[in-house]
């Protein structure tokens, strides 16, 4: 853990909802959509924050266009949720003006325009529904401190499902987060079991069916520090009470940990990665170097540790493999360097492993250092089945942080390992406004993340609160500091696990 300041975006995955090869075509297409030209002159029909309204004097066609105030603290997005038939094709469409304006299906695909300059601009994306879906959830948005948005004339075009009764108009409060959209409840099993085996497709990870998602989770506490935070009962909880899909096992290397018995460690993270296993859910093998900062003091030892973490765990699929915390002081051909030494000693026991690299400046992609991606994105590693991390303290980390992890999510990999409501050191005040800019976007473009941290320690970002470890109670919410309420709110949300 440690250090940055962080991002204010631009975003959209283009990932279309979860659909069979050979879909239904869609007869007799009509649009599905309520009041979707807002010419009701009001919202009926839609949900939408506070800070959007219908107007007047804005309007494509008709007379009234949808308004979205979009500010520090909301984004103004307006959802429906319409019927829909299974396994058809549909194509969702609509008018947009102002900057970074967004259109898309909750938990499938979306689209967005950085400008539109001063006009309005067609977007527009297509999708199938899954073999038993009933229900489709649409939206538009803008993005935190943009300004006001206008969107006219949305369709949503395809045949509609069974009639149920018109939604009504609400408005959510934005003067406090909120969690993000629920998904769809994945049927059955448990993260492991229905995603398999993970690897890297395009700019995404994916699961076995081929099929781009979005992990989330906990960290560890340093492991020489608070490893009796981490035991069968503390686990049971994250697995089925957090439902989390994950968690990084932090092995740091100096301050007290591998270094001064690397069997007693090694051996520790295999019986943790075990119980990880047994719980369905994923590990991160976190070789948690942090000082000195140039991941090639450590080299050998990292090759010993990843050898017999690999060479007996190498058959699991549940496991990741982040191979340098958070590089610092040294340049980004330096870390590449290292990146390239480690990576064939893992793959030599572990062929189709998924390894997560360190980026500069503290794995801030070099924000930290005042730089940005460019530097690894356009060198990267020449290896397959790699992502690169983000670390980000919301307290800390603002706008220009957000942005860069952004914009580098377009072009490599990214996988935020470390995060945190507060500031870079794990403590102090938590920022939930900024925390869920970081959660909306890492949604959008289904970046996967880690907190910081699964512990009893002091720091506000430690998520139990002095004396739960390691009797807890750690199910529930009665032991949790503020963060971890609202983290933990944040990985229940129910997963979006396309598995056809």
């Amino acid at each position: 853990m440690r250090r940055r300041s962080l991002l204010a975006i631009s975003a959209a995955v283009a990932l279309a909802a979860g659909g069979l090869a050979l879909a239904i075509p869609a007869n007799a297409d009509t649009n599905v959509l309520t009041n979707s030209g807002f010419e009701s002159g009001n919202l009926s029909g839609w949900s939408c924050d506070s800070t959007a309204s219908v107007v007047t004097g804005q309007a494509r066609t008709g007379t009234y266009a949808l308004k979205g105030g979009a500010d520090n603290s909301s984004t103004a997005k307006c959802r429906q949720t319409v019927n829909v038939v299974a396994n058809t094709a549909y194509s969702l469409s609509g008018y947009v003006k102002g900057s970074y304006v967004y259109l898309g299906v909750e938990n499938g695909s979306s689209t967005w325009t950085p400008g539109t300059g001063g006009a309005y601009q067609k977007l527009s994306v297509s999708f199938t529904t899954g073999a038993s879906q009933t229900s489709v959830t649409v939206y538009t948005h803008g993005w935190y401190g943009q300004g006001a948005y206008y969107a006219d004339d949305l369709a949503l075009m395809g045949p509609g499902g069974t009639p149920s009764p018109s939604p009504s108009t609400s408005v959510s409060p934005s003067a406090s987060p909120t969690a993000s959209p629920t998904a769809s409840p994945t049927p059955g099993g448990t993260p492991v079991a229905i995603n398999g085996q993970l690897r890297v497709c395009g700019v995404q990870l994916c699961n076995k069916y081929n099929k781009a998602i979005q992990l989330r989770g906990m960290s560890t506490h340093g492991l020489q520090w608070y490893r009796s935070c981490v035991n069968n009962a503390s686990l049971d909880a994250l697995a089925t009470d957090w439902k989390a899909d994950v968690i990084r096992l932090s092995t740091y290397v100096q301050e007290g940990g591998y270094e001064t018995d690397p069997a007693f460690y090694t051996n520790l993270v295999h019986d943790l990665i075990e119980k990880a296993s047994a719980r369905g859910i994923y590990a991160i093998v976190d070789w948690h170097m942090l000082d000195p900062g140039d991941p090639h003091y450590n080299l050998d030892r990292a090759k010993t540790f990843f050898t017999e973490i690999a060479q007996r765990h190498g058959n699991k699929p549940n496991l990741l493999y982040e191979v340098a915390n958070e590089p610092n002081g040294v340049n980004w051909a330096r870390i590449k360097s290292y990146h390239e030494q480690i990576i064939p000693v893992i793959r030599g026991k572990d062929s189709d492993a998924v390894i997560l690299l360190g980026t500069p400046a503290w794995s801030s992609l070099g924000v930290s250092d005042g730089g940005n991606e460019s530097e690894v994105v356009n060198n990267p590693v020449n290896a397959s089945n790699v992502l690169y991390t983000f670390h980000f303290y919301a307290a800390s980390h603002g706008s220009e942080y957000l942005n860069a992890l952004s914009r580098a999510a377009d072009r490599i990999p990214m996988f935020v390992t470390e995060s945190g409501t507060q500031e870079y050191t794990g403590d102090g005040p938590n920022d939930f406004n900024r925390s869920q800019q970081y959660i909306d976007l890492m949604a959008t473009k289904k970046i996967s993340w880690v907190n910081w941290n699964y512990s009893d320690d002091h720091r506000s970002g430690a998520v139990f609160t002095g004396g739960t470890c390691p009797n807890g109670t750690f199910a529930g919410t009665s032991r949790l500091k503020p963060a971890g309420v609202w983290v933990r709110d944040r990985i229940r949300t129910a997963d979006n696990f396309p598995t056809s």
